[in-house]
């Protein structure tokens, strides 16, 4: 049973004493009434409760923590899970964290919820839960699903602001919202995180922050520099994102221009240029952006080729946009976008199976991605 609403597939008894483990009893106020995990195969309001069994009781009381947060029983939900599962917290965060890397993503969310409602003051998994949730709105931007991704990144950042106003502070918090940022574009928000990262660990010894910590030093340093190198925090940068992105390609435009003319050295400016010009199919004068941004430092960048490709497909040069999207794989050899593209490409090209091929691969990293089912369903149905 998978209802819209998980509270839905709970319902409440009053006992006056149950066995929850199989060592010891545990007394149970008789005046607290409490959850029961419906089964899968139990009819509504049919159920015997000398059939129930301990589990249920446990799995009903992490539902209702996971989203129920104003049940009157919290915390005696919480003092019976703690005294019968000692190690609860332990085994929930690996399983959360495994079914994330599974991208069983549904049920990992679920657990994450339950971890929230079970320690809702531990600062770490406050991070991972956002953490999770970014990752998740990824997902669904890479599957072309827009709404539901804007809607995990609002989510996700409201877990992030939790961490960051906790005390004392998490270093690590303030270095995954760095990149939280970045994705963002918001590269000022973004520097001052990272700022703040080497802040809090910058009295701790390398050997005290072993080989990641000091990696994580170096690479929130390195974004900081490239951040101030290209002039990344600038007004008029973020004004022409913003715009862009919004729908307003030729405001954008011109405050874009506005920041080359004291920032043509960098690449982000060329690619804003270009990616606002080709929204507008303008892709004759996006390439040469795009170009640009090539020689500029934005050859390390996928996304970079893969707007090149784009243009070069509208061009039908269709040699050009193959190389640039090899490019890219290199460079982001797990990026659906870049792999769907692929897909397009040889679909363009008259190379079906080859596009079945991607578009297969696509679901294999990404078995929710609509886009990717969506044309091998029509492939199928070419017979194809």
């Amino acid at each position: 049973m998978n209802p819209s609403n998980p509270l839905e597939s709970i319902y409440y008894i009053n006992i006056p004493k149950l066995e929850l483990t199989s060592c010891n009893s545990f007394e149970i106020d008789p005046t607290i009434p409490l959850p029961v995990q419906k089964k899968v195969s139990e009819a509504s309001g049919n159920f015997n409760p000398q059939e129930i069994e301990p589990e249920q009781i446990l799995a009903g009381m992490l539902t209702i923590l996971a989203y129920d947060s104003k049940n009157a029983h919290l915390d005696y939900y919480r003092s019976i899970l703690k005294k019968v599962k000692p190690n609860l917290k332990k085994e929930l965060c690996e399983a959360a964290i495994l079914k994330t890397k599974n991208e069983d993503y549904d049920l990992a969310e679920e657990i994450f919820r339950a971890l929230i409602g079970f320690d809702p003051d531990d600062v770490a998994i406050m991070l991972n839960m956002a953490l999770f949730l970014d990752q998740r709105a990824d997902s669904y931007r890479n599957s072309g699903l827009f709404d539901d991704a804007d809607a995990y990144d609002a989510d996700a950042y409201s877990y992030y602001e939790q961490a960051m106003n906790a005390e004392p502070p998490l270093p690590d918090v303030y270095f995954n919202v760095g990149f939280y940022y970045m994705k963002q574009h918001k590269y000022r928000e973004a520097k001052d995180s990272f700022e703040t990262y080497l802040a809090l660990t910058c009295e701790t010894s390398d050997e005290e922050m072993g080989e990641n910590g000091v990696y994580k030093k170096e690479r929130a340093q390195e974004i900081i520099n490239n951040i101030n190198n290209q002039n990344m925090d600038d007004e008029s940068f973020k004004a022409a994102y913003d715009l862009i992105s919004s729908g307003q390609e030729e405001k954008g435009l011109e405050q874009i221009r506005d920041f080359l003319q004291s920032n043509s050295k960098g690449w982000n400016g060329w690619f804003m240029l270009g990616w606002g010009l080709r929204r507008l199919e303008r892709y004759s004068e996006a390439k040469q952006a795009f170009l640009e941004a090539l020689k500029c430092g934005g050859d390390t960048n996928s996304d970079t080729y893969n707007e090149l490709s784009l243009c070069y497909v509208q061009e039908h040069d269709f040699d050009e946009a193959k190389k640039c999207l090899m490019k890219a794989f290199e460079l982001e050899p797990e990026s659906t976008k870049v792999i769907s593209n692929l897909g397009y490409l040889a679909l363009a090209q008259g190379n079906k199976q080859e596009a079945r091929n991607y578009f297969t691969t696509v679901l294999e990293f990404d078995p929710k991605d609509k886009i990717a089912a969506a044309e091998l369903m029509k492939l199928e149905q070419e017979g194809e």
